[in-house]
């Protein structure tokens, strides 16, 4: 599965009943439970990293981006956004476009 599939996926979810999708019911309990989703994956993909387990980072990764694309689709944020903003970014170098943000 893509990205791009994952996040069609998470945005054919936004309808469908909560009872029948983990994702429809992170949606359904709004932007604050997605984020808060998100922020736990997110912890676990660190502590993973610094333990060097590259199996069990590879898993929490993946748990991070779903949680992730979950918590934009919860503000309307879509991949393409997503993507449109580091193609913008793609011309600068990262020291040079973290300068630019101050």
């Amino acid at each position: 599965m893509t990205l791009a599939d994952l996040a069609a996926t998470i945005h054919a979810r936004k309808t469908a009943d909560p009872s029948s999708s983990w994702t429809a019911k992170l949606l359904a309990q709004g932007p604050e439970k997605a984020a808060e989703k998100f922020g736990e994956e997110a912890i676990e993909a660190i502590i993973e990293a610094v333990k060097g387990d590259k199996a069990r980072l590879t898993s929490e990764a993946a748990d991070a981006l779903y949680h992730l694309l979950v918590m934009c689709a919860a503000r309307d944020v879509t991949l393409a956004d997503i993507e449109a903003e580091l193609a913008s970014r793609a011309s600068l170098s990262g020291i040079e476009e973290k300068a630019a943000r101050r």
